[in-house]
């Protein structure tokens, strides 16, 4: 056990956690719109069970690792003489269950989200209606466990290639699961309030969604998108935006009108 407490390992485990928490940012954002189509009072309930969901599944998956590593990459069948791994599966189904939830939402979107924005005879909203909300709870909570296991898949990968000791690995899972189930009700808040900036979510979970399926069918192309510029350009495009709300605020404030 010594072996847990030792500098190399405390270094090990803060850029484990860190990592964790950056490549954990699209399940965030996916997890939040999902959150946002519940009612009020249920959303903490769909951020509990996602913090525990995605606890036990990483860490379930470490605790198999030997299996993991073992049989992930290894051929299941072939097509046209393209071999495809568990691997390779997860990641195709992934990334078509993403595209087709993004696309959905979109569409919603664009339809003027009709299922959030019915209003009563008086002329208020219905937020805390199931039904105009988007769904059951435990439909969405089922989805959010659904791509949490696909998300969990960097996760996973990202531990094995840092760290030595499984106990290094599932602690820094359960670190990263609890810092980012504090910050998703802000984040899922301060989506739902900026409608421009939930489209650009949207959009970035088409990127990822996309390099996904991509990702899935690298037996056929043996090419790999790094996530690194999907995250570098919507972090540019989310800074754009940020100040151009700024810009709006300011406007306001001197009785502007602001030019889009």
């Amino acid at each position: 056990m010594h072996g847990l407490f030792n500098l190399a390992s405390l270094v090990s485990l803060l850029t484990l956690v860190t990592l964790e928490i950056v490549l954990g940012i699209d399940n965030v954002i996916f997890v939040s719109i999902l959150i946002i189509r519940l009612p009020a009072a249920r959303r903490l309930d769909a951020r509990r069970v996602w913090m525990i969901a995605g606890i036990l599944i990483r860490s379930g998956l470490l605790l198999c690792l030997g299996s993991l590593v073992a049989r992930g990459n290894r051929v299941l069948f072939s097509v046209a003489g393209y071999g495809f791994s568990i691997h390779d599966l997860i990641l195709l189904a992934g990334g078509l269950f993403l595209l087709y939830k993004t696309v959905g939402e979109l569409h919603n979107k664009l339809e003027g989200d009709k299922g959030t924005e019915m209003t009563s005879g008086e002329g208020e909203q219905v937020a805390d209606n199931p039904e105009a909300t988007g769904g059951s709870f435990w439909a969405i909570a089922w989805q959010i466990v659904l791509v949490d296991t696909v998300f969990s898949l960097d996760s996973i990968i990202t531990a094995i290639g840092l760290a030595q000791q499984v106990a290094i690995m599932i602690t820094a899972v359960v670190i990263a699961m609890i810092i980012m189930f504090f910050f998703s009700g802000t984040i899922a808040d301060f989506i739902n309030r900026r409608p421009t900036l939930k489209v650009l979510a949207l959009s970035f979970l088409l990127m990822v969604g996309f390099s996904l399926l991509f990702d899935g069918l690298e037996p056929i192309h043996h090419t790999h998108i790094a996530k690194g510029y999907i995250y570098f350009s919507m972090a540019f495009a989310f800074g754009v935006e940020l100040l151009n709300n700024g810009i709006k605020k300011k406007a306001a404030k001197r009785g502007i009108p602001h030019k889009k």
